[in-house]
């Protein structure tokens, strides 16, 4: 069988990717799989067998650590659903966003793997940004009113009609951030579960208004390091950990640590499934809720209204925030931590499934608020985004005895 050429096809966040994955399984878009045994190797996937779990209690994929997938990280899922559909030996595989959620270790090995795979099966690639199209496969097409374009010059997908965010961020209405230096502080810190050490002996601190960016591995405890400071783990209890003033165990509530921080992740915004307005979205950042429940008062209101003209949302504050692509979704989450001006705003992996349009809109507002808020900004993310300017990062590297850290220069 003539494996040649693989494919790849270039979304926006607009396209109805659920529609192209139909479309290309029955062999309506792309001739080369018609008739042939696939696999799909997605999240969309990954979600199903997750579902399937639930439903009946047990697992057909195990990751490397004999966990279910419910129960693993995502990069572990990822692993473990290619090595699922290797095994059964299709005749072409689709495979959606193959990076996000990985390392750059794992990354690699992914490429190497498909590399290997292109040798004897087809691979057809959905991607949303240039940078991931794998090197192997030369026919790219772009998604155009549900129809593919062949794609003659990677130049022809630059992005187009980003706008620009020209109107100041507007104050808060409470001034609620602290007077006292660090917002967070670590010092040889160490968190071990049994046996096995997670991180050891860091020492940081996260000063007002600086701009962060935590980079490590899968594995490598940067979600540890988030639990610490959120309140969420109760091992910072026994170590020297220090948020906003206040020695953890010196009797503050979780909510109290909560309410000073702003939090935006990929998982947050599956648990937005109300029919709320843009509006109302961003004013519920005002009470701390999932939906509007309480009138916001004139000052809370003009502020909102303010946050929509940054955005460029004014017009369509009253249609659903459910309409939105993921990336304005994300715009709107982060106006929505913002209108209080937390002392920090975590952003974790906030850039996942996004493309480069949204990408680059996505970086113009972050480095907007860094550079006109007193609100530290704490990113968590594999890529180093292009455009997207920390002052500081925070590079933990793995180790058998625990991983370490250490501040580099941004």
């Amino acid at each position: 069988m003539n494996l040649n050429p693989h494919v790849a096809v270039f979304i926006s966040n607009n396209s109805d990717k659920y529609d192209l994955i139909d479309t290309i399984i029955s062999g309506n878009s792309i001739v080369q799989v018609k008739g042939l045994k696939g696999g799909l190797f997605s999240e969309i996937t990954v979600n199903k067998y997750i579902e399937e779990e639930r439903r009946h209690g047990h697992f057909d994929i195990k990751t490397i650590s004999n966990n279910s997938l419910e129960h693993s990280s995502a990069g572990e899922r990822k692993k473990a659903l290619l090595t699922h559909i290797i095994s059964n030996k299709p005749n072409y595989i689709i495979v959606d966003n193959i990076f996000d959620n990985l390392d750059a270790k794992s990354q690699r090995d992914i490429v190497n793997t498909l590399e290997q795979l292109s040798e004897q099966t087809l691979i057809v690639q959905i991607v949303n940004r240039k940078c991931d199209i794998l090197s192997f496969i030369k026919n790219i097409y772009c998604l155009q009113d549900k129809s593919l374009v062949l794609v003659n010059d990677l130049e022809d997908l630059k992005n187009v009609g980003k706008k620009n965010f020209t109107i100041s961020i507007p104050k808060p209405s409470l001034q609620i951030l602290p007077d006292f230096n660090p917002l967070v502080k670590f010092k040889n810190v160490t968190v071990a579960y049994g046996n096995r050490t997670i991180v050891k002996d860091i020492t940081w601190e996260i000063n007002k208004g600086e701009f962060w960016q935590l980079l490590g591995p899968n594995g490598s405890g940067k979600s540890t390091l988030l639990s610490l400071i959120t309140g969420d783990n109760i091992k910072a209890y026994h170590q020297d950990v220090t948020l906003f003033g206040v020695k953890k165990g010196s009797g503050e509530s979780v909510w109290d640590i909560k309410k000073k921080i702003g939090y935006l992740s990929t998982e947050l915004l599956r648990g937005f499934s109300r029919l709320d307005s843009i509006g109302n979205m961003i004013a519920s950042g005002f009470f701390d809720t999932v939906g509007l429940y309480q009138t916001p008062t004139f000052e809370q209101i003009e502020i909102v209204r303010q946050w929509l003209d940054v955005l460029n949302m004014f017009e369509i504050r009253k249609r659903p925030f459910l309409s939105l692509s993921s990336g304005h979704k994300r715009l709107v989450l982060i106006a929505r931590a913002m209108v209080k001006h937390p002392p920090l705003l975590i952003l974790d992996e906030p850039s996942i499934g996004l493309d480069e349009n949204d990408v680059a809109l996505f970086s113009e507002l972050i480095n907007k608020i860094a550079s006109e808020s007193d609100t530290a900004i704490l990113y968590v993310s594999h890529r180093k985004e292009l455009g997207l300017n920390p002052d500081f990062m925070f590079q933990l590297t793995p180790d058998k005895m625990g991983s370490t850290g250490k501040r580099v220069q941004g």
